[in-house]
């Protein structure tokens, strides 16, 4: 068999690496992604679900020495399975190759991708699978093409005293039912935490202090999930997920960082509100701060409506 036809039958990675180039670049792969999707021309295949797999490699730029196992700085599989169902959410469409074609440029508007393979494969229609894969590559992507809207979630602060509240469970049943991504923020634990009096490390220390207690909060909840990285919170909005916010990673690494110390958590709750494009930060028991970048309002401990 000529390498041409066992390539055609083989994983994109391989056909990836017969297709390589002097340019080093690595590969991330999605293998056997099945969905159940209506799609097909034929009208046997209208008002009926299908079986189709989807097996995906990406050609992304090396990572960069300083990287630092940093999970913000890579092209994340979920970008590539989000992609997949992005566009098959979008219509409903006749061809494996229009579905092919919009997926491949979907994950080729990520800034990491150079290339991409996609082979789509309808599982339930014959005797083997059926399907069809394409190669595309960056500079056949319109990178001015209209991006997805993010979301513009809702915040919530809760004091210390708001999560020991009787009425803090009612609250998340109030957030969840509003049809927004919800993201929990809160202060330092009221343990006593080290000094060191050198100004970087208390800071650290703080922090820690303020994640501590968000897995505190969690503990109240089996729905909130304590997340760290705005590649979780990222996927978190768009899933459902109840997040709340350890800050520690997001605050040092941010190019133009907070103002606020981790002592003032309610104006760092501010800060990452802006970040966000937050349409609105809560703030369960706490003082308001004056000039805030986002619209807030203030609830009372013992206010079980919000």
């Amino acid at each position: 068999m000529s390498s041409e036809i066992r390539l055609a039958f083989e994983h994109p990675s391989e056909r990836a690496a017969a297709m390589a180039t002097g340019r080093v670049l690595d590969r991330i792969s999605l293998r056997n992604h099945i969905v159940d999707v209506e799609i097909g021309a034929f009208q046997a295949e209208r008002g009926t679900t299908q079986r189709i797999c989807f097996n995906v490699v990406v050609e992304v730029e090396p990572l960069p020495d300083d990287v630092d196992d940093d999970v913000d700085r890579i092209l994340s599989y979920d970008r590539v399975t989000e992609a997949i169902a992005h566009e098959l959410a979008d219509e409903r469409l006749n061809l494996l190759e229009t579905l092919a074609d919009r997926v491949a440029e979907r994950i080729l508007l990520e800034p990491q991708a150079v290339r991409a393979f996609v082979r789509i494969e309808k599982l339930d229609r014959g005797p083997g699978a059926l399907g069809v894969e394409i190669v595309r590559s960056r500079d056949q992507v319109d990178h001015d093409a209209e991006v997805e809207e993010p979301p513009h979630p809702r915040l919530l602060y809760l004091s210390n005293g708001a999560i020991d509240s009787d009425n803090f469970s009612g609250w998340i049943d109030q957030m969840q039912c509003r049809q927004r991504p919800l993201i929990l923020c809160v202060g330092a634990h009221g343990l006593e935490v080290p000094r060191t009096g050198h100004k970087m490390t208390e800071r650290r220390i703080d922090l820690l202090a303020i994640e501590q207690n968000a897995w505190r909060l969690a503990a109240h909840d089996d729905r909130c999930v304590v997340v760290s990285t705005r590649t979780e919170l990222d996927w978190a909005m768009k899933n459902g997920q109840i997040s709340v916010w350890a800050p520690s990673k997001i605050v040092l690494d941010a190019v133009d960082g907070p103002s606020a110390a981790p002592s003032q958590p309610v104006e760092l709750a501010v800060w990452f509100a802006a970040t966000l494009g937050a349409g609105e930060l809560i703030v369960i028991g706490a003082d308001l701060p004056e000039n805030p970048s986002v619209p807030l309002r203030a609830v009372s401990v013992d206010q079980a409506t919000i």
